[in-house]
């Protein structure tokens, strides 16, 4: 099934729910990066929620950055996802393999580290950028970004975020967020209804699994309280907008004496994408054109 968004309201618009599916993005993500299973876990967790966060923004080229920084051996998790249905990302530590936790899953919390920092930052599409800052609560992603929306934007909400790999690689990968908007916030009964019936699920993977599309899930969530799926669905994808051009202009950075002493050493220069792992070579000749260019600029 292809990675992919939809939105709805319930409850007379008093329930916001977003759905994601992001299996294939999340498998791209472990390929590129060479991830372990933990460490697609984390990644693909933090992918999606960055993914959802993002549905909720108006401005063409709005994009989320979600940074995890705790004191687990993975180091820091980065997303920077986007209105678009864009996503890339980055683990400090993408080799890290742990054992399972108590429950027998991937030990993501462990991972990441439970005493540590979320970082979030809302590029609007205005002159400046919207960021926050919340303290871990698990490291498990989910319950992290649960606590930023209710601390850091006054919302109460519940967000289930999963990544189920076997053999082959990642077999589902997705979210769902539910959340009670500011007019329905003092309703206690309806906050109610919805703990009871998130508290009920094993997870959002195994709904997944069983071969539930995204609208039956929220059927299933949501059916009996007045549910409004939009007709829109955003398709998504992991991309980085990285490139050849990019590259040879950060290289500039260096200045003349750098560039002569690659040329020398190393015939050239290699450049790898944090984002998405990318290998550029810029050879003598591309390095050459490069310092010519600042010597020309120097004499104008």
């Amino acid at each position: 099934m292809a990675d992919q968004l939809i939105k709805a309201t319930a409850a007379d618009g008093g329930i916001r729910a977003v759905a994601a599916i992001t299996t294939n993005l999340t498998n791209e993500a472990m390929r590129r990066h060479g991830l372990s299973m933990v460490a697609t876990a984390a990644l693909g967790r933090t992918m999606t929620a960055g993914l959802i966060l993002a549905s909720s923004m108006k401005k063409p080229g709005a994009r989320v950055n979600m940074r995890l920084s705790g004191d687990g051996p993975l180091g820091v998790v980065f997303a920077d996802a986007g209105l678009d249905g864009t996503v890339r990302g980055y683990v400090g530590n993408p080799k890290l393999e742990l054992p399972p936790n108590k429950q027998g899953k991937l030990d993501v919390g462990g991972a990441v580290g439970r005493n540590g920092f979320l970082y979030v930052l809302r590029d609007t599409g205005h002159e400046f950028p919207y960021s926050s800052t919340v303290e871990l609560v698990s490291g498990e992603v989910g319950e992290d970004v649960t606590y930023y929306l209710a601390s850091s934007e006054q919302t109460p909400s519940a967000l289930l975020l999963g990544v189920f790999l076997d053999q082959t690689g990642v077999a589902a990968a997705g979210g769902l967020l539910l959340q009670i908007m500011p007019k329905a916030a003092r309703d206690d009964s309806l906050i109610e209804v919805l703990e009871e019936r998130v508290s009920k699920l094993t997870g959002f993977t195994p709904l997944l699994r069983s071969g539930q599309k995204l609208p039956q899930i929220l059927k299933q969530m949501l059916g009996d309280q007045g549910l409004q799926i939009f007709p829109e669905t955003q398709m998504l994808n992991f991309h980085c907008p990285c490139t050849f051009e990019r590259v040879l202009g950060a290289l500039r950075m260096f200045g003349e004496e750098e560039l002569e002493d690659m040329i020398d050493k190393d015939g050239g220069a290699e450049a790898t994408c944090n984002f998405c792992a990318e290998v550029y070579q810029a050879d003598r000749h591309h390095l050459r054109m490069i310092i010519n260019n600042l010597q020309r600029e120097a004499q104008a």
